[in-house]
C-alpha cells in the first residue's frame, strides 16, 4: 500500500473469546489499529477447544498482541484501567453483565475516560431476550436461519459460523461509525451488535419474499428455483458441477452452444417464469447432455459462455485455489500449538489496490504483556514484582 493502513494510531483494547468478539477485533487489527487481547493468565479458553472449535483461534487472531493478566487481583486490575486509559476503543463479548462484576462496564470504562468508544457483542440487543445466553446455533434456530437451510430434512444450522462473523463484522462497522463521530463531538460512545438481531437481518429478504407473495416461505431444500436451470447436475466421472442461467440471453446462449434449437424455438419457454413451470420438461434434456461431459470440460464450457458455474468444494480445497493464491486472499499464519505454517482466508476486502494481510502472527500468550506495561509507564522491576504475584505472565 503506498499510505499508512486505515487505522494506524488507533490503540483498541479486546476483552473477547470464541468467534464473534475475535472477529471484530481482527477486522480493526488487519486495517491497521492496534488490538490488545486481554487474556487470563493461561490464556484464551479458545486456544484450548479442539474438533469444530480448532480452527477458531488461528482463523480470527492474527494482528493482535496478547497481555495476560489476572483482571481480579488488585494490581491486575490497576494495570487494565491503565490500560483502557491509554486506548481508543473497548470491546467486549461476555455474557451481560460479567464485565461490570469485574469493574470494566462500559458506565464505569467511560467515566474514566469520556472519550472512549465501547463496543459489546452479545446474543441479544436490548429486549426481553437481552438476558439469554446466545450462541451462533441458538440464533439459528429460533431465527429462522436453520428453517431455511433444512427444509423437509429438519432444521440444519449454517455450515459456517455466520452470525458469530457477520455480528462481529457490524460490530466494527459501529466502531468505525463512532470513531467518525468522536472527530467531530470529541465524545465516545457505546455500541453494540448482537448474534439475534444478525440473524434476523439475514432473514429480511425471507420475510419480505413471503409478505410480497403472500404464501408460506419455502426452505431452501423445498424451494421452487427462481430459474429453470440452477442446479447441481452430474458429470460423466460422476462429480457434481453447479451450471445457473438466469436471464433470456442466457437461456439463448445456452441452447445455442448445446444444440438446443428446439427448445429456443418453443413460445411456451419465451419467458424465464413459462420455463420455471416447465423444469419438468427441461431439467431431464440438460441432465442428460451434461452426464456425458467430463467436469473440466464442462466448466471450461460454461466458461467460454459467461455462465454462471461452480465446482462443488470443500473447505481444504481453498488452500490451493488458484484465484485466492493469485489475488493474496490467502494470508500466512503458525498454528499455536503445532508450530506449522500455513494460510487463512484473509478480509475480503482491498483498500488503495492491496489486499490486508498479516503483519504480526498469531500471538502467544502474554508474548507483549512486558511491552504493552512498559508502553503503560511500568519499568523492568515493576513488570517483574507483577509476574512474582501472578498478576500478569509475560514470556
Amino acid at each position: 500500500m503506498t499510505q499508512a493502513l486505515a487505522l494506524e494510531g488507533v490503540r483498541v483494547i479486546e476483552f473477547c473469546h470464541v468467534v464473534m468478539g475475535p472477529t471484530c477485533g481482527l477486522v480493526l487489527a488487519d486495517m491497521g489499529a492496534e488490538v490488545i487481547k486481554v487474556e487470563p493468565l493461561d490464556g484464551d479458553h479458545t486456544r484450548k477447544l479442539t474438533a469444530s472449535g480448532a480452527g477458531f483461534f488461528p482463523s480470527y487472531n492474527r494482528n493482535k498482541k496478547s497481555f495476560a493478566v489476572d483482571m481480579k487481583s488488585p494490581s491486575g486490575h490497576e494495570a487494565v484501567m491503565k490500560l483502557v486509559a491509554s486506548a481508543d476503543v473497548v470491546i467486549e463479548n461476555f455474557r451481560p453483565g460479567a464485565m461490570d462484576k469485574l469493574g470494566f462496564g462500559q458506565q464505569a470504562l467511560r467515566k474514566l475516560k469520556p472519550s472512549l468508544i465501547y463496543c459489546s457483542l452479545k446474543g441479544f440487543l436490548p429486549g426481553p431476550y437481552e438476558h439469554r445466553t446466545g450462541l451462533d446455533e441458538v440464533v439459528q434456530m429460533m431465527g429462522g436461519l436453520a428453517y431455511m437451510t433444512g427444509g423437509r430434512y429438519g432444521p440444519l444450522r449454517a455450515g459456517a459460523s455466520v452470525n458469530d462473523v457477520m455480528g462481529g463484522m457490524f460490530g466494527a462497522i459501529a466502531i468505525l461509525g463512532a470513531l467518525h463521530q468522536l472527530k467531530a463531538t470529541g465524545v465516545g460512545q457505546y455500541v453494540q451488535s448482537a448474534l439475534f438481531e444478525n440473524n434476523a437481518f439475514l432473514m429480511g429478504q425471507h420475510m419480505l419474499e413471503g409478505f410480497a407473495t403472500g404464501q408460506p416461505v419455502k426452505p431452501m431444500p423445498d424451494r421452487i428455483r427462481a430459474w429453470a436451470l440452477y442446479d447441481n447436475f452430474k458429470t460423466l466421472e460422476g462429480e457434481l458441477v453447479f451450471v445457473g442461467v438466469v436471464t433470456d440471453t442466457q437461456w439463448k446462449v445456452f441452447c445455442d452452444a448445446f444444440g438446443l434449437q428446439d427448445l429456443l424455438a418453443d413460445p411456451a419457454l419465451k419467458t424465464n417464469p413459462q420455463r420455471v413451470v416447465a423444469r419438468p420438461k427441461i431439467l431431464p434434456i440438460v441432465t442428460d447432455i451434461f452426464s456425458k461431459m467430463r467436469k473440466q470440460e464442462l466448466m471450461a464450457k460454461c466458461d467460454e459462455l459467461g455462465l454462471p458455474f461452480a465446482p462443488i468444494a470443500k473447505p481444504e480445497d481453498l488452500f490451493d485455489d488458484p484465484h485466492l493464491n493469485a489475488a493474496g486472499g490467502l494470508v500466512p499464519v503458525t498454528m499455536p500449538h503445532s508450530g506449522i505454517k500455513t494460510k487463512v482466508p484473509g478480509l475480503p476486502m482491498e483498500m488503495d489496490g492491496a489486499r490486508l494481510g498479516t503483519r504480526m502472527d498469531i500471538p502467544k500468550v502474554g508474548e507483549h504483556t512486558r511491552e504493552v506495561l512498559a508502553s503503560l509507564g511500568y519499568d523492568a522491576a515493576a513488570i517483574t514484582r507483577l509476574a512474582k504475584d501472578k498478576s500478569v505472565f509475560y514470556l
